[in-house]
C-alpha cells in the first residue's frame, strides 16, 4: 500500500504517514511506502523520528519514497520554503535523515541544517532505516537518485522513457563510483480498469483532469494503464521490459469503483503476469 502526499492541492489529500500508520495496525502482511513525500517541505529532523516510529509499527515493511513536488508552488509557499531550494534540500535532509537513523550521536554541518552530536533512539527496525527511493524525472533528480538513493520510483513516463532515465541513473552511477546493483526499481503507473478502453479512459481522463487542475486528455492517453484487465496487465508487462520490478497501480475513476478494479484485476489481470511476479511472502 502506497500513499501520496501534498499540503496543498486541488483535492482533498490525506497525510499519508498517518495513513500508513492506521493501515499498519489491521495488516501484518502489507508492505507500505510513500509515493512520495514531500521532503523539502519539511525539517529532516522530525521526519526522521516519524519515519523511524512508522518503520517499527510496520515491522520494517517501510519504503520511504521521496521527492520534490514543485507543480503546486502554493505548498512551498505556505511552508516558507524557497521553491529554487526544493532539490538541494532534498539532498541534505536525506544525509540528514540517515545520520539521525544510525542511533549513535550524529553531527552535521550544511547549507541548511546544523548540529552536533544528536542522538534519536530508537533507531529504525531496518537497519540504517528504511530504503529510500527517489522520485522525480528531471537529470538533476536522476543524478540524485543515482548518489544517494536505494531507488527510484517512477512517474508518468512511458515504458520506453523508464528505460531512458534508468540508463540516467545507471551511467550516473557509475561516475560517482557507487555500486547500484541492488538498487530498487518502482513505478506510479496511473491506471482504470473497465470492459474497454474507452470507459476507461474517460474515468481516468476525468479524475486526473480534476486532481490535476488541467486537461490531461493527451497524457492520460499516453502514460495511463485503461481498459480491460488484459490490456492494463499487457501495460505492465511493458513496464517489466523497461525495468520496473514494483509497480504502484494508482486506480483512479469513482472511488467506489475501486474495490471492484481491484478484484477484476486480480481475477483477470494478476494470472497474465505469472512469469514476471514475485511471489508474495
Amino acid at each position: 500500500m502506497w500513499a501520496g502526499d501534498h499540503v496543498s492541492f486541488p483535492v482533498p489529500f490525506l497525510d499519508p504517514l498517518q495513513q500508513i500508520a492506521q493501515a499498519a495496525a489491521f495488516s501484518s502482511r502489507l508492505s507500505f511506502g510513500t509515493a512520495v513525500y514531500l521532503l523539502p517541505l519539511r525539517h529532516p529532523a522530525p521526519v526522521a523520528k516519524e519515519i523511524s516510529t512508522l518503520d517499527h509499527l510496520t515491522e520494517g515493511r517501510l519504503i520511504f519514497g521521496v521527492g520534490v513536488g514543485g507543480e503546486f508552488p502554493k505548498e512551498y509557499e505556505v511552508c516558507g520554503v524557497p521553491l529554487k531550494q526544493r532539490g538541494a534540500r532534498l539532498g541534505e535532509s536525506i544525509e540528514v535523515m540517515r545520520k539521525l537513523w544510525s542511533g549513535q550521536p550524529a553531527t552535521h554541518q550544511g547549507e541548511f541544517f546544523n548540529f552536533s552530536d544528536v542522538q534519536m533512539l530508537p533507531a529504525p527496525r531496518q537497519q540504517g532505516g528504511p530504503p529510500i527511493w527517489a522520485g522525480g524525472r528531471s537529470d538533476m533528480a536522476l543524478a540524485r537518485a543515482a548518489r544517494m538513493a536505494d531507488g527510484w520510483i517512477g512517474y508518468a513516463v512511458t515504458p520506453g522513457m523508464y528505460r531512458e532515465s534508468l540508463d540516467k541513473i545507471q551511467a550516473a552511477a557509475r561516475q560517482a563510483g557507487r555500486d547500484i546493483s541492488n538498487f530498487g526499481t518502482g513505478h506510479l503507473l496511473f491506471a482504470c480498469v473497465a470492459d474497454s478502453y474507452e470507459k476507461a479512459f474517460a474515468a481516468a481522463n476525468e479524475t486526473l483532469s480534476r486532481r490535476y487542475a488541467m486537461d490531461f486528455t493527451r497524457a492520460t492517453g499516453r502514460y495511463a494503464a485503461l481498459g480491460t484487465p488484459a490490456q492494463v496487465a499487457e501495460k505492465i508487462r511493458e513496464f517489466h521490459a523497461a525495468g520496473v520490478r514494483h509497480v504502484v497501480l494508482d486506480l483512479l475513476g469513482a472511488f467506489d469503483s475501486r474495490d471492484e478494479q481491484i478484484r477484476q484485476f486480480a481475477l483477470h489481470g494478476l494470472p497474465l503476469l505469472h512469469d514476471i511476479r514475485r511471489p508474495i511472502p
